[in-house]
């Protein structure tokens, strides 16, 4: 990184723990209650120029110099990429396989959850954990997902738009090998929910029309 890309760097948290602490405490608040709608704690700090304002800001509380990161191709070329590097110390990795995190840009093309690292029977713990930019958390024009498992009452219904169509059916598959197997927070905007590895995804059936 030359010293130019070092002084036009945007400086992350302003106060680092506090941010950090914040963010994290609304990342766990939506993996305990699946596929609910928070508009995550947004701490004084100064984002990259590209991707979701909650993306940048979860990425930037969760990684570390341990960790791994795989970015999809418009977050790859953009100051995102160097911006978690040079705050985080993480190091990018080309293959979505090999990441602990991944930052999947809105209207990139996705590689397949299968592709990815479910952890182990032994080490669950270290299985990938997916950010994923949609354009919507709340288009009631797209059919809803019915999530259920642990911490959800009743079913939550989720309008998620800009999901893949056999999201459903690849997350099934993610959540057949629990303990293993990914976790996904979807980012609008703002926005955050979570999906656990433990949560089940359906599509509701229709409810009959009265006779």
């Amino acid at each position: 990184m030359n010293p130019l890309e070092l002084e036009q760097m945007p400086p992350g948290f302003q106060d680092l723990a506090l941010g950090s602490q914040t963010v994290f405490r609304g990342a766990l608040q939506a993996l305990s209650l699946p596929g609910r709608v928070f508009e995550l704690p947004h701490p004084a700090a100064q984002l990259p120029d590209r991707g979701h304002s909650a993306a940048a800001l979860l990425l930037l509380a969760l990684l570390d110099s341990d960790c791994t990161l795989w970015l999809s191709p418009s977050l790859a070329d953009s100051q995102a990429q160097a911006w978690l590097r040079f705050h985080t110390g993480c190091r990018c990795v080309s293959a979505p396989g090999a990441a602990r995190f991944l930052w999947f840009g809105a209207a990139d093309p996705w590689p397949a959850l299968a592709q990815l690292d479910w952890g182990s029977d032994e080490y669950p713990d270290q299985a990938a954990t997916c950010v994923i930019e949609l354009p919507s958390l709340h288009d009631i024009q797209t059919a809803p997902l019915q999530l259920s498992g642990p911490g959800i009452e009743d079913g939550v219904h989720l309008h998620a738009r800009g999901l893949p169509a056999d999201f459903a059916a690849q997350w099934a598959t993610n959540h057949a090998a629990f303990p293993r197997g990914v976790d996904a927070f979807l980012i609008a905007g703002r926005c955050i929910s979570g999906l656990p590895r433990s949560t089940r995804l359906h599509h509701p059936l229709p409810t009959p029309l009265e006779p």
